[in-house]
């Protein structure tokens, strides 16, 4: 083939300004002129012009073919080399052909191209693959199947890796269903194979046949299903899928037929948890823990669910049991300090804190150790110990510096905080730092700056809640700019509708625009979430303005009785009720 490319790139120079018709006769003499005839070569007798059926000739239809695709012609290519492969039925060139059919999505001339691999080629797996995928998406499930089949029956010492392949096929198809009908076919011929039902299952989800896939899956639990990859890989899809709770249910089939699969439990476990069913997935780890407590990964998931669940007794005693563990040592450490912090029990907090090595607690813990410090009054270790800690990123770095100015606000050195956030943000933008700022800023009186540095963060992050909430609630609270205000909390409402702090600012909103009805509404949804003073100090002021004072009263002397020293609801009843 190389010699002939050569002599037709030297022919082509040499007519480049004659007409078509002799180029072609020169093109055509020059490659017949020099055939050989028991090793001498056989002269052509004069300028002869030779009759040449381009259409019928394989040799020509071929260069073609070569010269298309070396010119990234991809669909002169397949023509011609299907053309070629037609004429000569010859193995190499069929290959050929259907490579680039598949490669210049050409499905029919693959479809063509492939039947005469497979026909020159019968054993050969790759063709019978393609030729299976050709027919599939031409819609003809049944012809698929035929040649899957063949390269399923084909023994070779990877026999048992097929049906993965094929399954895998199958899986890249845009024909879902008829990918499906292929893969059922296949089934049918071997109904008890385990991994030929899982792949069908894993296809009938794509195709979105739940009903399919649960029944397929169902039958490989009859017989327990006894690799964790199986369940883990039907789950993971299902749950891709947006179908959780069906992937719930199937495991609760499963663990009835398997009690004792541990690997299946704790997959459950994980998914109700994943569900905030907690209490459930509570239940299931305790299960698996009763019959292996030397499994740290069970352990260190019922001290997180006891937290959750508000059993910090519990959550205690997991993670004390959790320490001598050296693969958890350090989470436990860190879920120890967090105890300890929460009781106030610091000394033990800063202990367990400072036990922690590595990990993805590290750094957090850090930071809580200098907060204790500073609410200690140590202010100056508090600094110096956040000035040890190598920040691994700028999101650490702006981390650092966002808790050292919260140790300083806290402690009134209003100034060095602000001039920490301002040397931090020259030229940066970091929407913690800059939040920080604002409400900085609204401390020291600066709401000019507040209103800017909230802006910046809604410019370039159009649906941060938290930046739409505050400057709603700024401006109605300490302006008279109250339909702005209204229209930024609604912005937030809509991102996040059950957010307690927006429900608030909401209430307070309306209560200045002198909506009362529809104030007291959303400060009482937020009351409801969460029995916070402010909210309280809010809801009380509105219903004593609407002149129910009794239920007012009543409202701050509960939130009193909680939060006895709160500064909001002093406040209100100092201006209010004195």
């Amino acid at each position: 083939m190389l010699v002939i490319l050569v002599v037709f790139n030297g022919c082509a120079s040499n007519t480049v300004s004659r007409s078509p018709s002799s180029a072609k006769t020169t093109f055509v003499s020059a490659l017949y002129g020099g055939i050989r005839h028991e090793g001498k070569p056989i002269p052509l007798n004069g300028p002869k012009r030779l009759d040449f059926d381009s259409e019928g000739s394989p040799l020509y239809h071929l260069i073609v073919a070569e010269f298309a695709g070396q010119r990234g012609q991809a669909d002169l290519a397949v023509t011609h080399y299907l053309k070629t492969a037609k004429q000569l039925r010859d193995l190499d060139i069929a290959k050929r052909a259907t490579r680039i059919a598949v490669f210049a999505q050409k499905n029919e001339a693959a479809l063509e191209a492939a039947t005469i691999w497979v026909e020159q080629a019968p054993e050969d797996l790759e063709a019978r693959q393609i030729l299976a995928a050709m027919h599939i998406r031409s819609g003809n499930a049944d012809e698929a199947s035929v040649h899957l089949e063949h390269v399923l029956n084909a023994k070779s010492e990877r026999a048992h890796r097929r049906l993965r392949m094929i399954a895998n096929l199958l899986s890249r198809e845009e024909d879902k269903l008829t990918a499906l009908s292929v893969m059922e076919q296949l089934l049918l011929r071997r109904p008890s194979d385990r991994d030929a039902l899982v792949a069908y299952a894993l296809l009938a989800i794509r195709a979105d046949e739940l009903d399919k896939a649960s029944e397929a899956m169902d039958r490989v639990t009859d017989t327990g299903v006894g690799d964790a990859n199986i369940a883990m890989a039907y789950v993971a899809l299902l749950q891709k899928h947006q179908k959780s709770r069906a992937a719930i249910e199937w495991l609760e089939r499963s663990i009835a037929k398997s009690p004792n699969d541990t690997a299946l439990r704790i997959i459950y476990a994980r998914l109700l948890a994943d569900a905030s069913r907690y209490e459930e997935a509570h239940v299931q780890f305790a299960i698996v823990a009763a019959k292996n407590p030397e499994n740290s990964d069970v352990l260190y998931a019922l001290g997180l669910l006891n937290l959750q669940l508000n059993r910090i007794d519990a959550a205690h005693k997991n993670f004390k049991q959790l320490l001598k563990f050296s693969d958890r040592s350090d989470d436990a450490n860190f879920y120890l300090g967090q105890i300890a912090d929460s009781r106030e029990q610091f000394g033990d907090a800063i202990e367990f804190y400072r036990a922690i090595k590595l990990g993805q607690n590290y750094f957090q813990a850090q930071i809580r150790i200098a907060l204790i410090l500073s609410s200690q009054n140590n202010v100056i270790d508090a600094q110096a110990h956040l000035h040890s800690i190598f920040p691994k990123d700028e999101k650490q770095r702006f981390e650092l510096l966002r808790a050292e100015g919260e140790i300083l606000i806290e402690h009134n050195r209003l100034e060095e905080a602000w001039a920490l956030y301002d040397g931090a943000l020259v030229d940066v933008y970091d929407m913690g730092l800059l939040y920080a700022r604002a409400m900085l800023a609204e401390k020291m009186g600066r709401l000019e700056i507040l209103e800017a540095d909230l802006k910046t963060i809604i410019e370039r992050e159009p649906d941060n809640s938290q930046a739409l909430n505050a400057l709603g609630y700024t401006l109605a609270d300490r302006t008279n700019r109250y339909e702005e205000a209204y229209k930024y909390i609604k912005q937030a409402l809509t991102l996040n509708p059950d957010d307690f702090y927006i429900l608030d600012s909401m209430g307070w909103a309306l209560y200045r625009l002198g909506r009362f009805r529809e104030a007291i509404d959303f400060l009482n949804r937020a009351l409801k979430i969460k029995d916070d003073p402010e909210v309280a100090a809010h809801l009380g002021e509105v219903l004593w303005v609407m002149g129910d004072k009794d239920a007012a009263r009543d409202i701050w002397g509960s939130a009193l009785r909680e939060k006895p020293g709160d500064q909001h609801l002093l406040d209100v009843i100092k201006r209010l009720a004195p």
